[in-house]
This record gives structure tokens, C-alpha cells and sequence, in this order.
């Protein structure tokens, strides 16, 4: 990873453009944040004009509303429900398919596009990471994962505000890029100036920079973007305490809070589906109305379906209680066992698009202050 400010050059508003017509030059589908009924999305995208200039995103416990700032920043809100993992592991992907007429099976013949997506936040290049260890890092690598990912160019973006349900910096992964990125974006909009100091991380970025126009950056710019950087990690909405919190939690399979919790979730797997760690799946079979063809897909299933557990006639998990405290309990204790780090980034969605607000670094506190210190 680039370290001397040599590295750090300056791109003007008017330079991203250019780095979008260079990305489409080199063959890159671009999917970056836009509006879609009123949320910010990541979807296909060919230039600037079609991010949510001036738009920031107000969000808390069940709530999320866009609206307008006081500049016409390109990247000035925090994250929607969307992050790369759709990318990378589809929310529902052939595996074969099945001719009657001739008996065969047909592999599914996986060919992605390369993707450039623009405006990652350090948070999420760290849940990339975290998927990387789940589906790459065994004997047998996912090969749908493995084929988006090798064509995957990321453009992040750092953070300079933080949202209201946002704990990165608690889970040590924002609100800076450390790595995990070809090129990274600090965006500083005032009235003086728009610009965006960027570097590069990698080859390939450093070889589009070198197309783009941009100038040696200053040290006023590097002080720049490190206030912003260093205002957003002051700023942040939540704050998660990670100290022994997987002996805290996996000692604590009875605790009331767990009951008290199920009372008001409803089990719609949303914190499931919005967290960009998630990685469970089930399979289903289609067939075509004449029967001539059946295909086989993953889909992506929630340890909050009552079925998930389903084995021998019955759920294992069949109390709401019981599937939140697999979730909260894998996602900050038992991830650590099996992948080595944490399953959670601090990104708050989960608290954001809960429909009924529910908060887990408020459950973890409860936990943690009602716990004597030799119980945990």
C-alpha cells in the first residue's frame, strides 16, 4: 500500500467525470450509489450526474429519509441498504440445470462482467474482506464468489461524517481505508473548493489515476482530509464495547435479554439481508411449465427463518429468541472461532433497517451491564 505523499494526488469535481469514462474505457460495467424510490442504491451508473449530488441520508433505529445538504457533495451520506456482497454472491444463482429430453445436467457456466464499483466505504471493504475468508478462504473456494471477485475494481470512498446508527470505529474498521481497494476517494466540498484527494493501492489503480488530471496534493489537503476523517470518527452515532464481548456473550445463553428482545423482533430476516457479512444460503428447484427443464438455484436464506434449523421434523431454533441470539451470538462470538475476526463492521444497518429499531450494541451493553465481570 502506498505510504509517501507522492502518492496522494488531488482529482478537481470535474476529474471524476473523467474517471468514469476511463473506467468505461478499460471495460468496466460501473455500479455506484443512486436514488431509486427514494433510497440510495447501488446500482449500474455511467457518470456523476447520476450519484446523489447534495443528498445526505438521516437515519436511526427503524428509520432512513434522504435529504438535502448544504453543498453539492457527490458522496455526502453514509450507506444504504446495499453493499458489494449482492455483487459477489448474488441473492439467487443458478448451479445447473436438468434437460429431460436428453437426461443431462448442464453446469452453470459462470462468466461475469468486470465490475468498477465506486463509493465502498471503509466498512464495507472490510465486510468484503470478512466474505473473502468465508468463501475463498478453505480447500474449496466458492467459484461464483471467486469469479466476481477476481473481476471486482473498487473505487472507495473515505468517510469525513458519520451516521447516526454507524460504530466502525468501535469494530476498528473505518472510518479510513486502510486497504481493500485499488483507489480511494477523501471528498472535501466547501465553498473554497470541491475537490477529492485520492490515492492508489494497487496496480490497476494507479494506472487509471495516470489517465485522470490531477495535481500533487498539498499539505493543506492531506490536513484536510484528515479533520474530515478524524470529525467522522468523533462523530460516530454508536459505540459497540468489543472487549471479551465473545466470552460475554457465548456465557449468556439464558440471559433475559434474549426474551426481552424476541418481544418486539419480528423475525423478517431484514438485518439478515441488509448486513454485507451474511453469507447463508439454501437451494431451490424450478422446473418449466412443460417440464422439459428443471434448474437448481442458491438463494440466500436468514437463521431467522423458522426453517433454517429445520432438521429430523423439527426446527432446532423454533423460538424468536433463540434464532436472534444465533444471530448476535455468531455475528460478535463464534465468528471469531471460525474466520478469525468478527462477523460485524459497525456499519448499523441492521439497526437502521430494522422495522422495529431494534439496536444491537444496545442489547450488548444490556448484556454487559448486567453481567458480573466473573460470569463473562
Amino acid at each position: 500500500m502506498p505510504t509517501s505523499d507522492t502518492d496522494v494526488v488531488v482529482l478537481s469535481r470535474t476529474a471524476i467525470d473523467a474517471l468514469f469514462a476511463e473506467l468505461a474505457a478499460d471495460g468496466f460495467t460501473t455500479v455506484g450509489p443512486t436514488v431509486v424510490d427514494n433510497v440510495i442504491r447501488f446500482q449500474p451508473i455511467s457518470g456523476a450526474r447520476d450519484l446523489p449530488i447534495g443528498l445526505t441520508d438521516e437515519q436511526a433505529g427503524g428509520h432512513y429519509r434522504l435529504g438535502a445538504r448544504s453543498d453539492e457533495a457527490l458522496f455526502g451520506f453514509n450507506v444504504g441498504p446495499d453493499s458489494a456482497r449482492a455483487l459477489m454472491y448474488p441473492p439467487s444463482s443458478p448451479l445447473f440445470t436438468f434437460d429431460a429430453e436428453t437426461g443431462t445436467f448442464t453446469a452453470q457456466d459462470d462468466d461475469p462482467d468486470e465490475v468498477a464499483i465506486i463509493g465502498l466505504r471503509p466498512c464495507e471493504l472490510a465486510a468484503i474482506a470478512i466474505q473473502d475468508r468465508v468463501f475463498l478462504g478453505g480447500p474449496h473456494p466458492d467459484p461464483t464468489y471467486q469469479a466476481r471477485r477476481e473481476r471486482l475494481l473498487i473505487v472507495a470512498v473515505n468517510c469525513v461524517e458519520a451516521g447516526a446508527t454507524c460504530f466502525c470505529d468501535s469494530m476498528g474498521t473505518g472510518p479510513s481505508a486502510s486497504t481493500g481497494y485499488d483507489i480511494v476517494l477523501t471528498e472535501l466540498a466547501n465553498e473554497e473548493e470541491h475537490r477529492f484527494v485520492a490515492q492508489a493501492a494497487t496496480r490497476r489503480g494507479n494506472e487509471i489515476l495516470r489517465r485522470l488530471p490531477t495535481r500533487p496534493s498539498a499539505s493543506a489537503d492531506r490536513l484536510a482530509a484528515a479533520q474530515g476523517i478524524d470529525h467522522a470518527r468523533q462523530s460516530m452515532g454508536r459505540t459497540l464495547d468489543t472487549e471479551d464481548i465473545r466470552d460475554l456473550l457465548i456465557n449468556q445463553p439464558e440471559h433475559p435479554a434474549w426474551a426481552n428482545v424476541a418481544d418486539r423482533c419480528l423475525a423478517c430476516t431484514n438485518c439478515t439481508l441488509v448486513c454485507p457479512t451474511c453469507f447463508c444460503s439454501t437451494v431451490i428447484d424450478e422446473s418449466s411449465f412443460d417440464g422439459s427443464t428443471a434448474t437448481r438455484s442458491r438463494v440466500w436464506d436468514s437463521c431467522f427463518s423458522l426453517d433454517f434449523s429445520y432438521v429430523g421434523g423439527a426446527p432446532v431454533r423454533s423460538s424468536v429468541s433463540s434464532r436472534y441470539r444465533q444471530w448476535m451470538t455468531h455475528k460478535l462470538a463464534t465468528w471469531h472461532d471460525q474466520f478469525g475476526s468478527s462477523g460485524c463492521v459497525g456499519c448499523g444497518r441492521c439497526i437502521t433497517w430494522c422495522p422495529v429499531g431494534i439496536d444491537i450494541t444496545a442489547i450488548a451493553a444490556e448484556i454487559r451491564a448486567s453481567t458480573p465481570a466473573s460470569a463473562s
